[in-house]
């Protein structure tokens, strides 16, 4: 089969590496695949360009592009593609778009998250007018299904829910030895809480709040550490933020990493303060390393953690509220134990790769 897949680049987020880590399988079954990027290549493009899988940049400008519309579709006709897999709205009419009249027999839209786009916007119009030449929508999840759903979202064969999936086999569940290891490398004692959070330094990701939780908990509880892995536009405010509140020596910006599964298995606690999210992969692999979890209860996130089961949610934007969340976990060492064991078993059971492949198979086979 030749598949095509079109997003707006492949920089590092939690869409770009299940379309990375999609591609990749998909070509070890035979298929033939490629990447389309609407605006540049990205920082994870390298991975698939250097397994010699095409990775097409359109370098879109501002505002509405023929130009980049016109590259799109050169590279969807000589791919001579035959299912068109586009992820998010932007990415989906621009492919809609560049199909037109070229035969390709399926095409397939994912929905990452939920809009912050109101319902009337142009980009949300044009979103609806692409549907006419849409098969399916997968929406990462029953909360993101069920968005589109009420929103009157109507592909050719409906909407269904595919959760993302990740590799779990590539994360140990945290240990003392690699909590060790860590502190000894950012020059703490060894007795330190080691908190985490994995996510784009960007207002939705509101690692502001979560900060405000941290400076609560570190007045009460001052043997701990907060580790913010990630970049982004507000990497420099959040670090004034950090100094501001007398953190500078208790919180670290680690920035974009690619050994973050080393990470995770030498924490005490993940947390996660984003106002919006899909179907994180960030919880998904804070499960995978056995790890007690904090989140705010928005978008997908109560699917991912049970609470009291797996960990605990709170409203988003309430730094109160998380600060509590955080010291009790930190207090009741066994409770936060039996939930990263809980999380762990979960995702072997229901969030793995694997799984979440082959429902895409089925969508395109259909």
């Amino acid at each position: 089969m030749r598949i095509t897949h079109f997003v707006e680049n492949l920089a590092r987020g939690g869409l770009e590496r299940v379309v990375i880590n999609l591609v990749q399988a998909q070509v070890e079954e035979g298929h033939e695949c490629q990447v389309i990027c609407l605006f540049e290549h990205g920082a994870l493009a390298k991975e698939l360009i250097d397994a010699g899988i095409p990775v097409m940049a359109c370098r879109k400008r501002r505002g509405p592009d023929l130009l980049a519309l016109a590259r799109a579709r050169r590279a969807l006709a000589k791919s001579r593609c035959e299912v068109l897999h586009s992820h998010n709205d932007l990415a989906h009419y621009y492919a809609v778009a560049a199909s037109r009249g070229l035969g390709i027999s399926r095409i397939v839209n994912t929905r990452h998250g939920m809009p912050a786009t109101a319902k009337s916007s142009r980009r949300a119009w044009l979103y609806r007018k692409a549907m006419r030449f849409t098969d399916t929508v997968v929406a990462v999840g029953e909360t993101v299904r069920g968005f589109f759903v009420g929103l009157g979202i109507e592909p050719r064969r409906g909407i269904v829910s595919i959760p993302n999936g990740i590799h779990v086999q590539e994360f140990s569940p945290a240990n003392a030895d690699a909590h060790a290891r860590l502190t000894a490398e950012l020059g703490l004692p060894g007795t330190t809480r080691l908190l985490g959070n994995v996510g784009r330094l960007s207002p939705v990701k509101n690692q502001t709040s979560l900060l405000r939780a941290f400076s609560m908990v570190r007045a009460s509880i001052p043997e701990s550490a907060l580790l913010v892995v990630g970049d982004g536009e507000l990497r420099a405010e959040l670090e004034a933020l950090a100094a501001s509140e007398g953190l500078a020596d208790a919180v670290f910006f680690l920035g974009a990493r690619g050994d973050v599964a080393r990470l995770l298995e030498a924490l005490d606690l993940f947390v996660l303060s984003s106002l919006s999210e899909g179907y994180s992969m960030a919880l998904l692999e804070a499960c995978a390393a056995g790890l007690p979890i904090v989140a705010t209860d928005v978008g997908g996130n109560a699917e991912i953690v049970r609470a009291g089961v797996n960990g605990l949610l709170v409203p988003p934007a309430e730094p109160e509220a998380m600060a509590a969340a955080i010291r009790d976990l930190l207090r009741t060492p066994v409770r936060a134990a039996q939930f990263g064991r809980a999380g762990r078993e979960w995702v072997l059971e229901e969030g793995s790769f694997r799984m979440m492949a082959e429902r895409y198979a089925r969508i395109y086979a259909a």
